[in-house]
């Protein structure tokens, strides 16, 4: 097996591994009942319902990493950032930016690829009302200091809000890629490491975001351009 090979069979066992995680019974509990009760717009649909895999190139230098799946997006698509408003923000974004073949992200064969980038989350499972435990996101990290350790060409990562940016620091500082207390998060602030990479925030393309104003699409846009100086 040459050594891309290798890394593809990686890659697919630890996507399993995630798929068929139950280490936090109230995550799959919710999951499971969303997908079972279903929005009344998607009564149609097969919800995914398990947790959710990064989204990707491997071998990007920009890796996002966000909250958690969204109820009736990533928990119905099986793709994280797809199916909800967020990700329709998020993907618009990377599209603009030239990370994504196509701006929109629906479904999970809508053929949606991208190109040095890499999308993932801090908890896999959809959690009530967007807000992980912190022994959920304790137990969920395993699976980014993975991913934060495979990805070794990443220049830039991009933490999109708070939560996020606070688990990104902390696997980084376990690969010994940064160092120090937690720097402070703000939008569109970057924090060299002491590696000579970068840790980027944003705030979350969330709708009570993106629907007050607090995060508009110039500004957005904006994180974007940056991540592009600093590779």
């Amino acid at each position: 097996m040459n050594a891309r090979s290798a890394a593809a069979s990686a890659w697919a066992k630890h996507e399993r591994a995630i798929v068929g995680c139950a280490k936090c019974p109230r995550l799959r509990k919710h999951c499971l009942e969303i997908a079972r009760v279903k929005r009344k717009s998607y009564a149609g649909d097969t919800y995914w319902g398990k947790p959710i895999v990064g989204f990707g190139d491997t071998r990007a230098r920009l890796v996002l990493v966000g909250l958690a799946p969204a109820a009736h997006g990533a928990n119905r698509t099986g793709r994280v950032f797809t199916g909800d408003r967020s990700g329709d923000w998020l993907y618009r974004a990377l599209h603009k930016a030239g990370f994504a073949n196509q701006p929109t992200s629906t479904h999970a064969r809508d053929g949606l690829a991208l190109t040095d980038a890499f999308v993932t989350a801090t908890v896999k499972c959809a959690p009530p009302d967007n807000k992980p435990t912190p022994a959920e996101i304790a137990r969920c990290l395993p699976y980014l200091d993975w991913e934060i350790a495979r990805l070794d060409r990443a220049r830039v990562y991009l933490a999109l809000g708070k939560i996020g940016w606070d688990a990104a620091w902390d696997v980084l500082k376990r690969a010994g890629l940064a160092s120090g207390a937690r720097p402070a998060f703000g939008h569109n602030q970057a924090v060299e490491l002491a590696s000579g990479k970068y840790l980027l925030g944003s705030y979350h393309p969330s709708q009570q975001n993106t629907f007050t104003g607090r995060l508009t699409e110039p500004m957005f846009d904006a994180v974007f351009e940056k991540a592009r100086t600093l590779f």
